[in-house]
């Protein structure tokens, strides 16, 4: 039987006997990672302030926690409303993935196109976002080769997209 040792608002962990181990889980929130795409085909970063963390701001690509069972769509909709001030008339699942085992959590990246402005508060706090701007995706590349934004799923995610348009699957004006 699976015991919970922890549980907070974003992390529960538990441990469960096995056939005579015990094993520890981690369970996430599960998450969003939006790629916002203007009519020029630039998608927005936003620097953000980060004071629990080692380096206290960052680049990164519009992200956030789903709450409870909210759809992943409806919350990608909603974060780029608290991050950006922007909402999507149009969004679709670029991926989803599904960790089991030790680390467990859905992830699922989203584009958004059809953008207008539509702002709602950021429940972190508005001086959370330091900027916003939008970048070509051979300005993403080169952030991520000079370690300006991270290596991550993310960057997956832009060379997805990248496919997409030069394959004419994307069209986002």
């Amino acid at each position: 039987m699976e015991e919970i040792k922890y549980a907070g608002n974003f992390i529960k962990v538990t441990e469960e006997l096995i056939e005579g181990r015990v094993w520890e889980r981690v369970y996430l929130t599960d998450g969003v990672e939006i790629f916002p795409i203007n009519t020029e085909g630039k998608i927005a970063l936003i620097e953000e302030r980060r004071p629990h963390e080692i380096n206290k701001t960052r680049l990164k690509f519009v992200t956030g926690l789903m709450d409870g069972q909210e759809d992943p769509i409806v919350c990608a909709n909603r974060e780029m409303q608290e991050e950006i001030g922007w909402k999507a008339d149009h969004l679709e699942i670029l991926t989803h993935r599904v960790s089991s085992g030790t680390v467990n959590n859905n992830f699922y990246q989203v584009i958004a196109t059809h953008l207008s402005v539509s702002k709602i508060p950021n429940p972190d706090g508005e001086d959370t976002i330091i900027s916003i701007k939008f970048y070509a995706i051979e300005e993403i590349e080169q952030l991520l080769e000079e370690g300006k934004l991270s290596w991550s799923m993310g960057a997956l995610g832009i060379y997805k997209i990248k496919s997409l348009i030069k394959t004419n699957k994307l069209i986002f004006n």
